[in-house]
């Protein structure tokens, strides 16, 4: 029973090259750093700034994201070097497929259906929160049914998916236009919050810059970190500590630069325009959080910061009520990219798992017409919709952060496997100082997952769990690679 056979880097980029599983190729670099910046600048720019400052770091909340930019950019070193030399559709899926072997391959697919799709659900959510509050600013009340703390269903986040979902099937290229209009929209909203409120910023916010350090509660039960029950290590809040503590909370709001890799095989010049897209991306981000983060502590202090909203809060505090609104409008045009996004790069993983027979490889055929997998986005758009409709997340959203963290040490330790079993493949772009640098990111990535709760690590080994019943029940024995095996007549494979 081989479950760890690989599928070749050739076989891959061949499989690309059926008609009837053919993606359309009209993405430029350009194109995948607005799709980088669309899924990462999201609540964590307008929200998570402020929160943590106030808890957790004060104003070296500017450092906290720093590091945190440090170790995503490890990660996204990784991922860059295999979409540059593995230019297919899957993302972390496909590079796993190519050095760690098919089962590694399924389990790393699984686990990114966990990340995308839940997380384009949790953002959803959150959407309708801020369009609801917007509406309520203009004097339209949306019933509590529909929109409220506990809704029957959520009307508007079931729609703003729905909607995406048709931007998505029509085809890439369309997909790339919204998203680049919302960005625009977005990054010159976070401009403004910096250029504006620079003038506001006073000198005596920052001091002192490194609060000193304050021991936290241990948590309880289920909700203890993993490391403090591992290990008995308590968190702390402010001080050095604490610095590194927050970039454990920050790092999240870099989640989904990845998703850019998922893109390449959509790309014209994959091998030079995805480590464009992927590193550009990471890199305006980091900048953007940094400037953000020091402009709203040094506009109010850190102890008084708003948890809820509190860079609109910030300008309210001195005098500015009307750009909180302007503030508002642009976490929705935020919160949209990030759904689209989190869409696409869940569709193109479960395209590559279908065309691979993993899942049902009828689900993998591309649209004649608009050159997208039509099918596929469709069904991913219904549960999606179902999800954000129905189902009250809560302390789920965790889910997403630990099956991201899981990609992404699969991916650095892949990248030193397929040096050394097929060090002969021509690699447009190199990850530096292998295999230091991805013995260093799996170390971090581990450290940031023994931070989250016991209860996020049960769920996420009950995921992975019906993920192994699945894939002993269909996916091992109508896998493409295992007919390869056997020799099947080349109309069967």
């Amino acid at each position: 029973m081989d479950i760890f056979r690989t599928k070749s880097v050739e076989q891959s980029i061949r499989d690309t090259e059926a008609p009837e599983h053919q993606l359309r190729k009209r993405l430029t670099a350009v194109d995948l750093t607005v799709f980088g910046i669309g899924v990462i600048v999201g609540t964590g720019i307008f929200v998570l700034t402020g929160q943590v400052a106030k808890t957790m770091a004060g104003p070296a909340v500017a450092i906290s994201f720093v590091v945190a930019g440090v170790v995503c950019g490890l990660a996204a070193l990784c991922y860059a070097e295999f979409a540059s030399t593995i230019p297919v559709a899957g993302s972390a899926y496909t590079f796993s497929f190519a050095t760690l072997g098919e089962f590694p391959a399924w389990i790393i697919g699984w686990d990114l259906m966990l990340e995308l799709a839940l997380a384009a659900a949790v953002v959803s959510v959150g959407w309708s929160g801020y369009f609801a509050s917007m509406l309520e600013s203009v004097g339209v009340h949306l019933p509590a049914a529909l929109a409220g703390d506990d809704p029957v269903v959520n009307l508007p986040a079931v729609l703003i998916v729905l909607l995406l979902t048709i931007v998505l099937a029509v085809g890439i290229k369309l997909s790339s236009r919204v998203n680049l209009t919302l960005v625009i929209v977005k990054i010159a909203v976070v401009l403004l919050v910096i250029v504006a409120g620079l003038f506001f910023v006073k000198g005596q916010n920052y001091s002192p810059f490194i609060p000193e350090p304050v021991p936290l509660p241990p948590g309880q039960g289920m909700e203890a970190p993993l490391i403090q029950v591992m290990f008995g290590i308590t968190p702390v809040a402010f001080g050095v500590i604490g610095i590194f503590s927050a970039a454990a909370i920050v790092f999240f709001a870099f989640i989904g630069f990845d998703i850019v890799a998922t893109a390449s095989e959509e790309t014209i010049h994959p091998q030079r325009d995805v480590p464009r897209g992927i590193l550009g991306s990471l890199a305006i981000c980091t900048a953007l959080y940094v400037a953000v983060s020091v402009v709203v502590t040094g506009m109010q202090r850190y102890s008084e910061l708003s948890t809820a909203a509190p860079l609109s809060d910030a300008f309210t505090a001195v005098g500015y009520p009307w750009l909180a609104t302007i503030i508002s409008v642009g976490a929705i045009a935020g919160l949209t990219t990030v759904v689209l996004v989190l869409l696409l790069g869940q569709t193109r993983v479960m395209f590559a798992m279908c065309r691979d027979g993993l899942l049902p490889r009828s689900l993998a055929k591309v649209s004649p017409h608009y050159g997208t997998p039509a099918r596929l986005t469709v069904i991913i758009g219904l549960v999606t919709m179902a999800l954000a409709g129905f189902v009250s997340f809560g302390e789920l959203a965790e889910l997403v952060n630990i099956g991201t963290l899981f990609a992404f040490v699969v991916v650095s330790i892949g990248v030193v496997v397929l040096r050394r079993t097929r060090p002969d493949l021509e690699r447009a772009f190199r990850a530096p100082l292998v295999p230091v640098l991805p013995i260093v990111s799996v170390l971090a990535c581990v450290y940031l997952m023994l931070n989250l709760p016991v209860q996020t690590w049960i769920r996420f080994v009950v995921w992975m769990a019906i993920g192994l019943v699945l894939y002993f029940a269909y996916g091992y024995w109508n896998s493409r690679a295992a007919r390869r095996a056997t020799h099947l007549p080349k109309a069967d494979l």
